[in-house]
């Protein structure tokens, strides 16, 4: 499969990346802005969005029932050079499943998504996946 993104400048304010009929605007401004995702945080809800769409492939193969589904992530950055040092993410799933289904769910999210085995070959990847109704 090849995937396909256009970006292109606004202003020096931001920038606009089309996909297929979507359109997402950049924050590229160095003062940064609030009503758009910044080059971090667009790379952030891609490895969200691969899992999410991991929990929407995997759940019927293994008939496993969940209600809803999010996920929290964060990154650290460091300066010199500039560059993400650690992801950390943490998966909250509301299921009554138990924790050894749980714990398999997760292992195939990580094992089929494009984003999370792609990004773990550079930087680590940390996290957890719990049950929102078990107070893990």
């Amino acid at each position: 499969m090849e995937y396909r993104v256009h970006a292109r400048r606004i202003d020096a304010h931001g920038s606009l990346a089309v996909a297929k009929e979507a359109q997402v605007t950049l924050d590229t401004d160095l003062a940064g802005r609030r009503d758009a995702m910044n080059p971090v945080e667009l790379l952030l809800a891609a490895l969200a969005a691969c899992m999410l769409k991991g929990i929407e492939r995997v759940t019927p193969m293994l008939h496993f029932k969940i209600n809803g589904a999010e996920i929290r992530l964060e990154a650290v950055r460091q300066d010199a050079p500039p560059k993400l040092t650690l992801i950390r993410y943490e998966i909250v799933v509301d299921s009554a499943e138990t924790e050894q289904r749980l714990d398999l769910l997760h292992r195939n999210i990580l094992k089929y998504g494009t984003i999370s085995n792609t990004l773990s070959g550079a930087v680590p990847l940390e996290g957890t996946l719990r049950c929102a109704s078990s107070g893990n």
